[in-house]
């Protein structure tokens, strides 16, 4: 019998939520486990089925950094331990 691959084994991805999106999640910070090839997508699902309500508006939104790189693409993969940052739009004055 062989090890499954690493590419199947799923990843670990650290949430942080700043301003109203923390607000709105109810954390500062969560682990979320994720499929093996997960995405930025496929991780605000799932962020959208943990903290249904205010989060799902915020996320509409929201920019992310992925290990404190700006992502534009949500197609991007996450890697195990990679950190996903919740930016929700600031209002600047």
């Amino acid at each position: 019998m062989t090890s499954p691959s690493a590419s199947s084994s799923p990843v670990t991805v650290v949430v942080r939520y700043f301003a109203s999106a923390r607000a709105a999640a109810g954390t500062e910070e969560e682990k979320v486990e994720l499929a093996a090839g997960a995405t930025v997508a496929d991780a605000v699902q799932v962020l959208r089925e943990l903290h249904p309500g205010q989060l799902s508006r915020v996320l509409d939104a929201a920019s992310f950094l992925v290990n404190e790189m700006a992502v534009r693409d949500r197609g991007r993969a996450l890697s195990d331990g990679a950190h996903l940052d919740v930016l929700p739009p600031f209002a600047g004055g």
